[in-house]
């Protein structure tokens, strides 16, 4: 993935452990069997991975971010730093899992490919991802905040957020049927105020300004946001837009 967003595991806990708490309808959706092998592409510091193990599945998760595979790993999981767009498993897979991971990989018929090489005839790919018009508010102030600093705010960011014809086509053309997609707004309640969804999302766009910069251009942004985010008691929601998916690999 070509941006500069990195990812600490501390920081994520705490900002942004509502990625994991919020995840469980995508698990349902892949309503996987006992002793099925799974790999969870995306897989972060491994939260929604032990829920799978739990259910009595044999996981293995991937990665970009070495700091959250070791995350992972403490939690005695099995997990190995791997670029999305460039798997390297053949028809190992009764299923592909993902959530809150492809619309940071900005190849997709790669990732789609690399999932279909991965798993077995019939496999089932399962994620949910950022959906077309996810964050748009927020990705709005960060852009404009940017070009007034720097230009080109748009082609600092790291995201593919799709529409449902889009990755509908996308997977079809990549060998899947589907059986199950749809856009879901999802306004999602933030633990903190903005500067902390910022300071770890956000980090494509505040690599561009030299350090002492960035804590007034988060500022700048967070206040931009206030009226459109915040409510009268000071709590903070992100516009969340996500779409969900299930399709299999056909022969």
């Amino acid at each position: 993935m070509a941006n500069s967003q990195t990812w600490n595991p501390e920081r994520y806990a705490r900002n942004a452990r509502f990625v994991a708490d919020l995840g469980m309808p995508v698990v349902e959706l892949l309503a996987a069997r006992r002793s099925e092998r799974i790999l969870d592409l995306g897989c972060g510091d491994g939260a929604l991975t032990l829920k799978l193990v739990d259910l009595g599945c044999e996981v293995i998760g991937v990665d970009g971010s070495p700091e959250q595979v070791l995350a992972a790993r403490k939690l005695g999981l099995d997990c190995r730093v791997m670029d999305g767009e460039s798997l390297r498993f053949e028809n190992e897979f009764d299923a592909v899992f993902s959530n809150a991971a492809l619309h940071w990989m900005r190849n997709p018929d790669a990732v789609i490919a690399g999932v279909r090489r991965a798993l077995r005839p019939g496999g089932r790919f399962v994620a949910e991802l950022g959906g077309d018009g996810c964050c748009a508010k927020i990705k709005k102030a960060l852009v404009e905040a940017l070009n007034r600093r720097a230009g080109d705010g748009e082609g600092a960011s790291p995201w593919y957020f799709p529409t449902v014809k889009d990755y509908s086509s996308r997977l079809v053309k990549g060998g899947f049927a589907i059986s199950y997609i749809a856009l879901i707004q999802r306004p999602t309640p933030l633990p903190g105020d903005l500067t902390g969804w910022l300071e770890t999302f956000a980090e494509s766009f505040t690599a561009k300004l030299p350090p002492a910069e960035r804590p007034p251009y988060i500022a700048e942004v967070q206040e931009s946001l206030r009226p459109e985010l915040c409510d009268a008691d000071g709590k903070w929601t992100a516009d969340y837009v996500r779409l969900r998916f299930s399709a299999t690999k056909q022969k």
